[in-house]
């Protein structure tokens, strides 16, 4: 038996195992990545209710207490620019002292997290933060029933 002859052996079995390794490798990480994908998806959605909190006829303390608790969990699993978007939020609270933001500055601030947040899970994106709109929406018979309460 040659070297001929037992490299025609010994390399397609050589190949065979390491193209099956690679696979195995490259197949893990989808699911890894895959699944760090559903878990920031889930997570980001639990932010972006919680940021309702801060916004339009649905302000309340409650919402916002939520939404630091999230933030503060964010650090473990958030981009750098998630993060940052989100300090920006805080930042612009700081400096408004508890009175209501110039809703420019407001709706920048809470179009720039979704934007990151949507950067994050998605990679490239065309939109901006103006692209984002929030929409109150009210229950008529909620409404109806504090009027008659009054």
């Amino acid at each position: 038996m040659t070297i001929k002859d037992v490299l025609l052996i010994v390399f397609p079995i050589v190949t065979a195992i390491a193209s099956s390794f690679l696979t195995y490798i490259f197949a893990i990480k989808s699911k890894q990545r895959e699944s760090m994908i559903r878990f920031k998806e889930e997570k980001y959605s639990n932010l972006i209710i919680a940021l309702q909190g801060f916004v339009g006829s649905t302000v309340s303390s409650e919402t916002k207490k939520r939404f630091f608790e999230e933030q503060y969990k964010s650090w473990l699993y958030s981009s750098d620019d998630v993060t940052n978007a989100i300090n920006g939020l805080i930042k612009l609270i700081i400096e408004e002292k508890g009175k209501d933001p110039d809703p420019v500055k407001g709706r920048m601030v809470v179009g720039n997290i979704i934007l990151q947040m949507r950067k994050d899970l998605m990679g490239k994106t065309k939109l901006t933060y103006e692209d984002f709109r929030y929409t109150d929406v009210v229950n008529p018979n909620f409404e109806n029933r504090s009027h008659k309460n009054k």
